[in-house]
């Protein structure tokens, strides 16, 4: 299946903290998404890899992504080396996206980095036809770059290069974000599982807040924001004209 738009992200629920609202938006403009997680979350304190597959699988409902999948990589002790870029490299080729939206250049987790680094060099290494790959089938694949790595904010504030408009989906990608029913906080939860950094109620409440503080930067309720390693160029200045409201 080929794809407009594919978000990677290292842990299931990154995409739907930092970008999720982006992707509804291009879902009901009719382009073609497409989700890979690249490890289970096994590391993390609350749930477990069965729990993160069936949130993981709910959240992709609420947003109407086209497909979704997980390359099993080991949570916490990947590497950007070259058996992990050969695995990205093959769902690339796979999906063949325009567009590539990855973990946060740097942040709080160490895995964000790490991952954010792996997404852009495999993303890089799969426009190069001497490196060869087969898909599932065994197929030998054709070389693909995406046009654009663009990468979301995740725990720590970047200053974002553009920020997307996601008012009108933003009680969307709330709900796929509550889909983590495990990781979040959940006031009708009554397991006994230990507190976290994320299942606070303060940490959804920051999700809000930034969404609303990118949102504003712009002229809007909510947002969110990306940065791009590479210059973004526009036929027109038409691109650039905003619908006021």
């Amino acid at each position: 299946m080929q794809v407009d738009l594919l978000a990677i992200g290292v842990h299931p629920d990154d995409v739907e903290l930092s970008c999720s609202g982006t992707l509804i938006n291009e879902i009901k403009a009719g382009k073609k998404v497409a989700i890979v997680d690249l490890t289970e979350g096994e590391l993390g304190t609350r749930g477990n890899i069965q729990t993160r597959y069936q949130e993981a699988a709910e959240a992709a409902i609420i947003m109407g992504v086209h497909a979704r999948e997980n390359l099993k990589m080991r949570d916490g002790f990947f590497k950007n080396d070259e058996s992990h870029q050969l695995q990205l490299i093959k769902a690339i080729r796979k999906y063949r996206p325009s567009i590539v939206l990855a973990n946060a250049l740097h942040d709080r987790h160490p895995d964000h980095g790490r991952a954010s680094q792996l997404i852009a060099d495999s993303c890089f290494l799969s426009g190069l036809q001497k490196i060869e790959t087969k898909d599932e089938n065994g197929v030998s694949q054709k070389k693909w770059r995406p046009a654009y790595v663009f990468h979301y904010i995740q725990d720590r504030f970047q200053e974002p290069h553009f920020i997307v408009d996601i008012s009108s989906v933003f009680d969307q990608k709330m709900q796929a974000i509550r889909a983590y029913a495990t990781q979040f906080h959940n006031p009708a939860d009554q397991a006994d599982e230990p507190q976290t950094y994320i299942s606070s109620k303060n940490f959804l409440d920051s999700i809000i807040a930034r969404a609303r503080l990118l949102g504003k930067r712009i002229g809007v309720e909510y947002g969110e924001g990306f940065l791009s390693a590479k210059n973004i160029g526009i036929k027109s200045l038409d691109a650039l004209i905003q619908n006021e409201t």
